[in-house]
């Protein structure tokens, strides 16, 4: 498996609690509930940059 980077991320107390809350309920780490947040976000924006390229194509 590949390393992964380690970083800081500053939360506010609020936005922590939140982030625990959806975590517990879908049954993951707040560590892996943001990755997992993360990712989903990378694809969209990929599939939107690809949209953006094609259309251009014409």
């Amino acid at each position: 498996m590949a390393q992964k980077k380690t970083f800081v991320l500053r939360l506010s107390p609020e936005m922590f609690t939140e982030l625990e809350r959806w975590s517990a309920q879908e049954f993951r780490s707040v560590n892996g509930q943001i990755e997992f947040v993360l990712n989903k976000a990378l694809k969209e924006q990929k599939t939107k940059l690809k949209k953006k390229e094609g259309a251009g194509e014409e």
